[in-house]
């Protein structure tokens, strides 16, 4: 019957290699089993690319680029069910009777996950009145639904997460916009569905399952295997891991039941107040995000005081705005205290018997406050501590769990047994802490993930304090784990999952490493934030990312950046078209790059061309492989050719949106084992020989030089730029033009020659005329973004996802390449000789 309906009797599954795990063995055989009839293909991951590059080759750079296997694995069922037809299902899926009766007459078969999972956190935040599962899907081949999906995938890839970006919420999204015509057979959750995930139980509780109109379960087996000592334990698992000191009884481990607590505290026990006390200055975008924490708290007798030394009123006015009674601000002048001494100040307006510091850089869990202090009321303590920690990373891209000991700014203390802190400016939560345990009267409870530590690069102790924190660590997540616990982890907190993903430190001032001298480091580093330690910035909702820079108005010269003195192999990146005036040049700029050729490997891209730029290519070739440790040359024609001239706002995003599909082809067809990857433009007319070892020596992931329009000349590239002070107040609506920012010069950013007095900056976007990337960077999902991502497309969209990666972007004022304007004649047929500059933003 399933020939008849169009829907093939073919079988489809993936997994990496052909060992398949055993706990998915006997689910994958019962679709054999009830389908003794049908093909049976399980897809490898070298089958899927292979399978890609011979029928969706255009697809490539996407799947290729996607930070997360599961990405690949969640795209590769979209189009075989396009190709061939079918049945897909996930290994964790059992069959329960043939589906041949199921998908008569129908020709593409999805079903509905159950309707708890329209209830969680993170479908709530999306909108999501339904869910379409991708675990089972049945489809004719070439059912139109495919063509769309594919394309949405597309404006999808750089979602922060697999849901969005391939998987559940993706094929909602995509079914609810679905063009007319398409014939979608949408099945309730009791035929497809009919068991809840784990975290839908979780959450809502246990209930019987009726499986009786059930052709088959999904297990969950894999989307929820997430360590459970990342998270705390929610109404599944009540019982709360505890040690004691040796003063306290009756035991020295254990656990205590939470519930019982809370049913003690309802029943008109005890609960007393807790002063959460935050110290903070000048970071009103951290402090905000910790009274949001706060706010979440399931504890609800708390209070919060704020002390704030800040020079400006930012803070002050946000929690006026609040207009929230628990929160009680004290201002005082910038007078230099130390920490220690605000910290006092904190206690002594504390109005609650119990006080809990409450960093204004980290973060909370919903039930830290109730956690601990069900643990003092439950077990006669004074004071309670957590005895791991999480720990966070967001430049490294890396995740952690503590080793145990007494974390002092987890301390919740009775107020009476409190000591003064000591007038330090760093360090001095931990003598309190000593005396506090040495009372006798405390408990440590083991929930690590009620308290994120994090590393962000601007915390009152250096980098050297964190790593030697994450090499005790207990356990530690990089990788492709790393993102779906940063997920997991948002869904606990009060944030949307991509605002702790694109989570950046704020700047209020040019950082030491910025300035590049240690005598300025050293002079900015008696008094540090605020608080002891903490979490990045969550930057403000606008059109382009906060100012991470703040400029000195007086200029000076600054040196050229050192060189570096290691060699490693670069690959030297071109994409070209209707290049031929050029391309001399360019070889001669190649041929004059004092680096090793053994170590410089040259890729090129030439497509749509009219002017013999191919066949200059194709002639240079024998010599370019005799002198280059590799050279590569692709041709991928993409169809652009514009009547007008190129720099026309209206043409911005079709231009850009090939050239940035040029670059990752290119990309993916010419990196192998280089370790760096230098875009060079083939119109820029001169740079010095040592340029790849100016632009190594900088020492960072992502590096740029000044591309000006003569030695000593203003700023071409416009496309490199750092935020004014002040940009994310501007309104930046009116400069968006087919959903990417096209403002006038100026606007709100400044440009490499405002800033010639700086040997380095961090930028926040990259032009692409001269840019070196970190090799592993574009292997780990780094891509010019087609498509707009955060209203921004190609190299300045590239910055803007190395920024939601954890990464900083940097340019080199006083290292300069020159790229001669182009005269600007009437209409005439469209050039990518100038590929990376936004024209509108000259």
């Amino acid at each position: 019957m399933a020939e008849q309906t169009g829907i093939p009797p073919l079988i489809h599954q993936t997994w990496k290699d052909d060992d398949v795990p055993p706990r998915w063995r006997a689910w994958a055989a019962s679709w054999r089993r009830h389908h003794p009839e049908w093909e049976y293909r399980l897809w490898t991951d070298a089958d899927n690319r292979a399978f890609l590059e011979q029928h969706y080759p255009w697809f490539l750079p996407v799947y290729d680029g996607y930070p997360e296997p599961i990405m690949r694995a969640d795209a590769i069922r979209y189009f075989l069910l396009d190709h061939f037809g079918g049945v897909y299902a996930d290994l964790d899926f059992e069959c329960l009777r043939p589906v041949t009766d199921l998908l008569a007459g129908r020709e593409l078969v999805l079903g509905l996950e159950p309707e708890e999972h329209t209830r969680l956190l993170w479908a709530r935040r999306r909108g999501l009145r339904r869910v379409v599962g991708n675990a089972f899907l049945a489809s004719r081949p070439g059912h139109p639904f495919w063509a769309h999906a594919h394309r949405e995938l597309v404006g999808t890839h750089t979602a922060p997460g697999p849901l969005d970006a391939t998987g559940p919420y993706f094929l909602t999204r995509a079914v609810d916009s679905a063009p007319s015509g398409c014939s979608i057979s949408l099945l309730g959750p009791q035929t497809l569905y009919p068991v809840p995930s784990p975290h839908a139980t979780e959450a809502y509780g246990r209930h019987e399952v009726d499986l009786s109109q059930a052709y088959a379960v999904h297990h969950w087996s894999g989307s929820w295997a997430i360590d459970a000592s990342f998270r705390p334990r929610t109404s599944a698992a009540r019982k709360i891991p505890f040690w004691t000191s040796e003063g306290l009884r009756p035991c020295a481990t254990g656990e205590f039941d939470l519930d019982a607590q809370r049913a003690r505290w309802a029943a008109g026990a005890p609960a007393p107040m807790v002063s959460c006390l935050m110290v903070t200055k000048d970071r009103p975008a951290a402090a905000a995000r910790a009274i949001r924490c706060f706010l979440a708290q399931t504890y609800a007798p708390a209070e919060l005081v704020v002390v704030d030394d800040s020079a400006d009123d930012a803070l002050e006015r946000h929690i006026r705005a609040l207009d929230e009674p628990r929160i009680r601000l004290h201002r005082l002048p910038p007078e230099g205290r130390t920490l220690g001494e605000l910290r006092n100040v904190a206690v002594d307006v504390a109005a609650g018997p119990y006080v809990c510091q409450w960093d204004d850089d980290d973060l909370y869990d919903p039930e830290r406050l109730e956690v601990q202090m069900a643990a003092i009321a439950g077990l006669g303590a004074n004071a309670c501590f957590l005895a791991r920690e999480r720990l966070w990373w967001p430049a490294r891209r890396t995740l952690g769990i503590s080793g145990a000991r007494v974390w002092e700014g987890s301390m919740v203390c009775a107020k009476e047994g409190l000591p003064r802190y000591p007038a330090l400016r760093r360090g001095e939560d931990s003598p309190v802490a000593a005396q506090v345990v040495g009372a006798g009267r405390v408990v440590s409870v083991d929930v690590p993930a009620l308290y994120t530590y994090v590393c962000h690069g601007a915390n009152t102790f250096d980098e050297s304090h964190f790593a030697s924190i994450f090499e005790a660590a207990t356990q530690v997540w990089t990788g492709g784990g790393y993102g779906d616990l940063v997920r997991e982890m948002a869904v606990r907190l009060p944030l949307d999952p991509a605002d702790v993903l694109q989570a950046q430190p704020e700047t209020p001032t040019p950082t030491p490493a910025e300035c590049g001298t240690e005598a300025e480091a050293e002079a900015g580093a008696e008094r540090g934030p605020a608080a002891g330690h903490g979490a990045p910035d969550v930057p403000p909702p606008s059109p382009s990312p906060s100012p991470s820079v703040r400029v000195p108005a007086a200029r000076r010269p600054a040196p050229l950046p050192p060189a570096s003195a290691e060699r490693p192999p670069v690959l030297v990146l071109t994409p070209v078209k209707d290049a031929a005036a050029f391309l001399p040049g360019h070889l001669e700029n190649l041929r004059a790059l004092d680096y090793p050729r053994e170590a410089l490997s040259v890729g090129l891209l030439e497509g749509d061309s009219q002017d013999g730029t191919w066949e200059l290519l194709r002639d240079a070739l024998p010599a370019l492989r005799a002198e280059f440790r590799r050279v590569t040359l692709v041709r991928r024609h993409f169809g652009l050719r514009l009547s007008g001239p190129r720099w026309e706002p209206a043409v911005q995003r079709r231009r850009r949106s090939v050239l940035a599909r040029a670059r990752n082809h290119l990309l993916s067809r010419a990196l192998a084992d280089e370790p760096w990857v230098l875009w060079l433009d083939a119109d820029v007319t001169g740079c010095p020989p040592d340029l790849v070892q100016r632009l190594l020596g900088a020492g960072e992931d992502i590096v740029v030089p000044h591309c000006v329009t003569e030695p000593g000349g203003p700023t071409f590239d416009l496309n490199t730029f750092v935020l004014r002070p002040g940009a994310d107040a501007l309104d930046w609506s009116g400069w968006l033009r087919d959903g990417i920012l096209q403002p006038p010069r100026g606007y709100g950013r400044m440009y490499l020659d405002e800033l010639r007095g700086r040997e380095r900056v961090r930028v926040d976007s990259v032009g692409g005329a001269g840019l070196l990337v970190r090799a592993d960077l574009h292997r780990d999902g780094l891509v010019f973004p087609a498509v707009p991502y955060r209203h921004l497309i190609e190299t300045e969209g590239l910055a803007a996802m190395a920024r939601d990666m954890g990464m900083d972007c940097w340019g080199l004022p006083a290292l300069e390449v020159v790229h001669p304007p182009h005269r600007r004649p009437e209409p005439e047929p469209e050039s990518t000789t100038e590929p990376e500059r936004a024209a509108p933003d000259r």
